[in-house]
């Protein structure tokens, strides 16, 4: 079981090479109800087309498939294979950063369940995910 800390957290995510690309960075964690924010900067590896300050939708999917693992992660002590998860995009995602606020919904023996809101800097909600984990890990 991990003793989780933004300190610890941001390392795990640093340690994986298709994290560090999308430059992640935890802004909270709260290990007793399973939730975190994540945010996401604008670069130009991660925008929809040179000049449009429009996140492409890949990166914001995997944005919400990390946040949702890790808010799993907390409640089962380690982060966990996706068994499945959707995107809904509301409006493009726009700014230089993005927030992920994610919530395990359920901590289940075999599978659990994570909420993700993404949010622009203005605040206004542009994407939402859920997405399902294989609770087991090891």
């Amino acid at each position: 079981m991990t003793d989780w800390t933004i300190e610890t957290l941001q390392a795990e995510l640093d340690a994986c090479p298709a994290i560090a690309f999308l430059k992640l960075k935890v802004d909270t964690l709260d290990v007793a109800a399973t939730s975190l924010t994540l945010t996401m900067p604008l670069q130009a590896a991660v925008e929809r087309a040179p000049g449009s300050e429009q996140f492409h939708g890949g990166p914001v999917a995997s944005l919400i498939d990390t946040a949702g693992d890790y808010a799993v992660a907390l409640g089962v002590g380690g982060g966990v294979p996706t068994m499945n998860f959707r995107v809904d995009y509301l409006r493009p995602c726009t700014g230089s950063v993005l927030k992920a606020v994610a919530t395990a919904r359920r901590i289940g023996r075999t599978v659990s369940v994570a909420d993700v809101d993404i949010l622009n800097e203005q605040g206004k909600l542009c994407a939402v995910g859920r997405g399902s984990y294989m609770s087991a890990i090891g």
